[in-house]
């Protein structure tokens, strides 16, 4: 009798964009099991964005998430008393989670503005190439790239 295998649950896709990454990041996004509240966080935030660049809503969070998406990342492997940070391939799935909760992140630390605001001004940014979302990549595969020696232990 071998191990069970993990079966993915299904996700009902949003009912405006009837999209399942929509549904994945409002889920990220709530807080107390609030999800009407952050369904319309969200798409007020797509609303702003969109009313600022003049784009779909959707497509500027689709440019967002792909844009703040780590190709790698760094885990920890101890091996023989040592601890060495070995750089590995993300999977799609997690590039999602990534991008969408340092988005999240860096929108509940900007102060001074309403949650809406700040979201739509995270996203306009990441979706621009810019920000502490891109910066906060980039120096994750910094360092991948300075710990690229490591790799055989992957």
């Amino acid at each position: 009798m071998g191990r069970r295998r993990y079966v993915k649950d299904f996700l009902q896709p949003d009912w405006k964009y009837n999209s399942e990454k929509v549904s994945k990041f409002i889920n990220y996004l709530m807080l107390g099991g609030k999800k009407t509240l952050a369904a319309n966080i969200f798409y007020d935030a797509l609303k702003i964005a969109e009313d600022r660049v003049g784009k779909s809503g959707i497509k500027v969070f689709n440019k967002a998430i792909k844009n703040a998406s780590p190709s790698v990342e760094i885990k920890s492997k101890r091996v023989g008393g040592a601890t060495y940070q070995v750089p590995v391939q993300v999977d799609e799935a997690r590039k999602f989670a990534i991008a969408s909760k340092w988005i999240i992140k860096t929108a509940r630390a900007a102060t001074g503005q309403g949650t809406q605001e700040s979201l739509a001004n995270v996203i306009v940014e990441t979706s621009n190439n810019e920000g502490p979302v891109i910066r906060k990549k980039e120096e994750m595969h910094r360092m991948a790239e300075a710990n690229k020696a490591f790799a055989h232990f992957a």
